[in-house]
């Protein structure tokens, strides 16, 4: 089934139940009110939302079970978590960080390939799938980085990496906006990302694993990502190829030391592939590709009015997550 919020009902939005094809949708408050209210129920809340989704999809009604159906406007609808409890982001396709240590002179180091990186990112509120990116100034370094991400029910201290594959819910995509020019300041503290990541912006629907069919195995999610850029095709890597962590993993690692709970965000962190033909998910990727190949960068972060979308189609070229699309704005 697919899942989405509408811009009301307050600051976690409204849960829809939105139909496979991303047309028609309903509002669900006698099950749940929000998202975060039916992952907090999700075992006893699911079946209910599935058996809609179902009627939606099976038929043409106006109205299910007394609920009406509406056409859906992706301009109407918040990220389908607006706020979350937690949000931890990895950094998943290790082709990304050799080239980006390569740029630089640096290996990368041995632990990398066994231990996954992540951080603590910012979760108390999500960008929608078409509102802007407001940054305070273009020479912070703006930069996208379209990810796949998965939200989690709660999950366990200690749990395996067996039974974290278990406790993936729903499936999405994620700009995690960057600003590159703070990053390198933030590290040398010692201390992580603070000021260099502003909100993100969720897709417009999340999706159970079960709608991906079979290009959802080995807890990763097997199509390409694609990114355009001021309608410019920009890249389209594949995000089942080149991927070190799966999803599984990054949710064990994550839980190591504490439980997650219900609505739990976990990033792949930027999809790149060894095949650099395929394009790239982030400036800071393709900055550093033509660095490697010229000795410097060619291509600008991005400056106000800029627009990016970002989206994955399954195999019939449906878009699965509906799209992400955003323009960039200077706002003090």
């Amino acid at each position: 089934m697919k899942l989405a919020s509408l811009r009301r009902g307050g600051r976690d939005g409204t849960l829809i139940v939105v139909s496979r094809d991303l047309t028609r949708a309903v509002a669900v408050p006698d099950i749940a009110p929000t998202l975060q209210a039916a992952l907090d129920e999700w075992a006893q809340i699911a079946p209910r939302l599935a058996t809609v989704a179902q009627a939606l999809d099976d038929s043409q009604a106006r109205s299910i079970n007394g609920m009406d159906v509406f056409a859906l406007d992706p301009e109407q609808l918040a990220a389908p978590l607006p706020r979350a409890y937690e949000f931890v982001d990895g950094s998943a396709y290790l082709p990304h960080v050799e080239r980006v240590r390569r740029a630089r002179g640096a290996e990368v180091p041995a632990s990398f390939y066994t231990d996954p990186l992540m951080y603590q990112a910012t979760s108390g509120g999500f960008i929608g799938p078409r509102e802007p990116v407001r940054v305070p100034s273009v020479d912070m370094g703006i930069d996208l980085e379209a990810e796949v991400i998965v939200i989690t029910d709660d999950v366990p201290m200690a749990v395996s990496v067996e039974q974290a594959a278990g406790h993936i819910v729903l499936v999405g995509l994620v700009n995690d906006v960057s600003l590159r020019n703070l990053i390198p300041p933030e590290l040398a503290k010692g201390f992580g990302f603070l000021q260099s990541k502003p909100r993100s912006a969720l897709s417009p629907v999340f999706v159970t694993p079960d709608e991906l069919g079979e290009d959802w195995r080995d807890s990763k999610l097997h199509r390409p990502l694609v990114t355009h850029y001021n309608g410019e095709w920009f890249g389209a890597p594949e995000a089942g190829v080149d991927m070190q962590f799966n999803f599984a993993q990054l949710i064990a690692h994550a839980a190591r030391t504490r439980p997650l709970t219900a609505g739990t965000l976990v990033g792949s962190g930027t999809v790149a592939n060894e095949d650099t033909r395929l394009g790239a998910s982030c400036f800071a990727e393709r900055r550093t590709v033509e660095t490697l190949e010229s000795g410097a960068p060619k291509t600008a972060f991005m400056k106000a009015g800029d627009v990016v979308r970002i989206e994955m189609l399954d195999r019939h070229g449906a878009t699965i997550f509906g799209a992400i699309e955003q323009k960039m704005l200077i706002s003090g």
